[in-house]
């Protein structure tokens, strides 16, 4: 009786049934990128299935579904490297528009950074034109946001401010850029926010109360949480450490937690449950304290188990002079304890960006990743029963 009460005791309360095993696939799709900087995912083509667009350090390519055979859509557009890449049907003809982010150097927040919009040529197939936009030093990340009319514009996060010194200095001046029907007319932009400081990651999401997206921002001074109010965009900070990767996601008792990857480049995994007020990093919990310069993170369901599991990837070696992908998964219904569940890729991806995306319509969240090092795409096909 005495070692049952100590069992009870040592059982989280409200502890979940183990997870049902993960089974992904791996499909090499490419061997030869430069970096592969950024992904994403979109119908290119306008056939009603995902394709896969991929920004290179000198050239921008897509990969299409389901021979996955490589398009290419730009060559170099910039002396230095391309960075980011968004794409999104934005005038709902069922065919992506795309962007660009370049002239990447992170050390140059005076001259660096070019956005570009393309123009997809009748064959899609055929190279694209570009269009350059304004140019903000240090251009990093990009995402189409979708605006209570359901229009949308170009998000642009740069990762310095301009001018800055050690990450010191101004604020960055994260900017949306409005499309324009004319392709030859540069599109006007707007200021979202210039108070954050080495901002290395952001997230397009649904927030309750709020119509059209929000976004949860991961920088210097933690996540911050953007909603649009009126006219202007409204900043809330959300955790407390500095992060450089942020998603939401949902806990298996329905609330939602914010994932992180802390720091900046940093080691450790974590999450923050939903909070009724204050900070929700009030009751952060680490699940992972040993990557190296993790690069990648995502939430969805992969299980099917109603609720989210966590995927992240890093791109140097750790400890073991390993990269990979790893999975979590809750232990708890309030996510208070968590465990290593899988490991998705051990040592042949040098994860630089990921995206996760059903590609077959099977149901099920496949992973799609680019790594650094290791120069390779990747698909892991989720196959679980």
């Amino acid at each position: 009786m005495r070692s049952l009460f100590f069992l009870l005791l040592a059982t989280p309360l409200h502890a979940l049934p183990e997870a049902p095993p993960a089974k992904f696939r791996a499909q090499t799709l490419d061997d030869k990128l430069g970096i592969g900087y950024g992904l994403s995912i979109a119908d290119i083509d306008g056939d009603g299935k995902q394709d896969i667009v991929l920004v290179d350090a000198k050239e921008t390519v897509w990969y299409k579904n389901p021979e996955w055979t490589k398009q290419r859509m730009t060559g170099s557009l910039t002396k230095q490297d391309h960075v980011c890449v968004a794409a999104c049907d934005i005038d709902h003809d069922k065919k992506a528009e795309v962007a660009i982010g370049a002239e990447w150097n992170p050390g140059d927040t005076k001259n660096s950074g070019a956005v570009f919009t393309l123009t997809a040529p009748e064959d899609r197939t055929k190279e694209w034109s570009a269009q350059q936009q304004h140019r903000e030093p240090t251009v990093h990340r990009m995402h189409w946001i979708k605006q209570a009319a359901g229009d949308y514009f170009l998000a642009v996060l740069p990762l310095h401010g301009c001018n800055n010194v050690n990450s010191e200095g101004d604020g960055i001046r994260f900017l949306g850029y409005q499309p324009q029907k004319d392709a030859g007319k540069e599109w006007p932009t707007f200021l979202i926010n210039d108070q954050f400081h080495l901002a290395h990651n952001f997230d397009p999401i649904p927030w309750p109360g709020t119509a059209g997206d929000s976004m949860l921002v991961a920088c210097k001074e933690g996540v911050h949480l953007l909603r649009k109010s009126g006219d202007a965009w409204q900043a809330t900070r959300m955790t407390e450490k500095g992060a450089g990767e942020v998603r939401l996601g949902k806990l298996p008792n329905g609330k939602r937690m914010i994932a992180t990857i802390e720091p900046f480049h940093g080691n450790e995994v974590a999450i923050n449950p939903e909070a009724e007020s204050g900070l929700w990093s009030a009751k952060r919990v680490l699940l992972d304290g040993s990557l190296a310069e993790g690069h990648a993170l995502a939430t969805a369901d992969f299980l099917g188990l109603g609720y989210d599991q966590l995927i992240a990837g890093w791109r140097k070696q750790d400890k073991d002079k390993k990269v990979g992908i790893r999975m979590y998964v809750p232990t708890a219904e309030d996510g208070a304890t968590w465990k290593l569940h899988s490991t998705v890729d051990d040592n042949t991806m040098a994860c630089e960006d990921f995206k996760v995306a059903d590609l077959n319509g099977d149901g099920k969240p496949d992973i799609i990743a680019a790594g650094r090092a290791t120069k390779n795409l990747v698909v892991y096909w989720n196959e679980r029963n």
